[in-house]
């Protein structure tokens, strides 16, 4: 499952299970659409249940990185919410290699605490 909903100026995506070719699509064609007019926004990132997706899903996100990578700017400060220390950890990394982006990990128990600092001045 993959879903995006548009809060203001804040993204909120939810993942749960894995995610094949067409569902990586469908959800790629959703960020694309919620994040058309936001600017200087936030995304908050619900991570329920972590399964990597398959090959062809990678290749399909692989194939539409470069509008992907153009949507990150829209973004200042991004929160993950996963119970997954490793997959924390990667954000946080991600965070240092997208300039102006800051990503921060919560536990998703911390949805208030991570909704907090995405609305917090920077």
């Amino acid at each position: 499952m993959f879903q995006v909903e548009s809060i203001g100026n804040r993204i909120e995506i939810t993942m749960s299970g894995a995610l094949n070719a067409e569902s990586m699509k469908d959800a790629l064609d959703q960020i694309q659409e919620k994040c058309s007019k936001i600017e200087n926004g936030t995304m908050l990132y619900d991570v329920v249940d972590f399964h990597l997706p398959t090959l062809e899903a990678i290749l399909i996100e692989f194939s539409r990185l470069p509008s992907m990578i153009g949507l990150l700017g829209k973004f200042k400060r991004a929160a993950v919410l996963t119970d997954l220390h490793w997959l924390g950890g990667i954000s946080i990394f991600e965070g240092l290699l997208i300039p102006g982006l800051s990503i921060k990990a919560f536990r998703r128990d911390q949805k208030a605490e991570a909704i907090e600092w995405l609305e917090a001045e920077s």
